[in-house]
């Protein structure tokens, strides 16, 4: 059960958005197994002067076309499995809608299993 969270400037093209939710939810379904229709994603879009970022950390050239993505997920798996997504997620954009790999910043954070209610504030996995 993903959660993402996509954050990026105001005023990119149309279809940018629903582009970036599907190749995130494609490289989730193929590197972490998340099963069909298991899919809840916001996408925020932010004026300019509530985007802030620093252009060049870790030596990367960033532009004002950075995405942001945040996937909370259950913390079951391994580096190699992450390691996988975030290199499907970078692929998946570069093709579609056509990012930079400068320009896609990927956050993972994980809890325990026992933080989850998809409805009706019951604790479906515990």
């Amino acid at each position: 059960m993903p959660l993402i969270r996509i954050s990026m400037r105001r005023g990119r093209p149309a279809s940018e958005p629903s582009a970036i939710v599907d190749g995130v939810y494609r490289a989730l379904r193929e590197t972490f197994e998340v099963p069909e229709n298991d899919l809840f994603a916001l996408i925020n879009q932010h004026e300019g002067d509530e985007f802030v970022y620093n252009a060049n950390y870790f030596g990367f050239a960033r532009s004002d076309a950075l995405v942001i993505i945040q996937i909370t997920v259950n913390n079951s798996r391994g580096v190699t499995q992450k390691k996988a997504l975030f290199a499907k997620i970078a692929e998946n954009l570069r093709r579609e809608p056509g990012l930079r790999p400068d320009d896609i910043f990927i956050n993972l954070v994980e809890t325990a299993r026992e933080n989850w209610s998809f409805g009706a504030g019951i604790a479906q996995y515990v």
